[in-house]
């Protein structure tokens, strides 16, 4: 029950959050496309996992999550730098705490908003812990012996 929970809760945030890039347009450049071209990625690997169900897609599943978290922390280090970029272009005065805070804060682009990512890699990694089908057979038997 919990897995099919964290699965309904993973493909209703990265739909939601595919149609939310997007609606923004963020497709304007190569980097932009990484987290659009990922939840696709993800819808054809969680499918594929639904037909079959076997070890290798529940690997991809895994291996699918690392890289919405490594996008996840690419792109809230790309977003800060560009909140830097415009908060230094607007007040070059800005230095130090002062320009982190005004950075972290800002709404364009919204630096922390690709932490998304990350918490869907989490909550895709929580859905194939101790996945049945990462189990092989010998395992399964010498499970239930102990």
């Amino acid at each position: 029950m919990i897995r099919a929970m964290l699965l309904a809760i993973f493909l209703l945030g990265s739909i939601g959050s595919g149609m939310e890039l997007l609606l923004l347009n963020h497709i304007e450049s190569l980097l932009q496309w990484i987290p659009v071209v990922l939840i696709l990625l993800s819808l054809c690997v969680f499918g594929w996992h639904g037909i079959r169900g076997n070890t290798a897609s529940t690997r991809a599943i895994q291996w699918t999550m690392v890289a919405f978290i490594a996008a996840g922390l690419a792109g809230v280090y790309l977003h800060y730098q560009g909140s830097v970029e415009f908060k230094l272009e607007s007040n070059p005065s800005l230095a130090g705490w002062q320009l982190f805070w005004q950075a972290i804060r800002s709404k364009t682009p919204p630096a922390l908003a690709p932490g998304v990512m990350i918490q869907l890699g989490l909550i895709g990694l929580a859905y194939t812990y101790r996945h049945p089908a990462l189990f092989t057979a010998t395992e399964v038997e010498s499970d239930q012996g102990e």
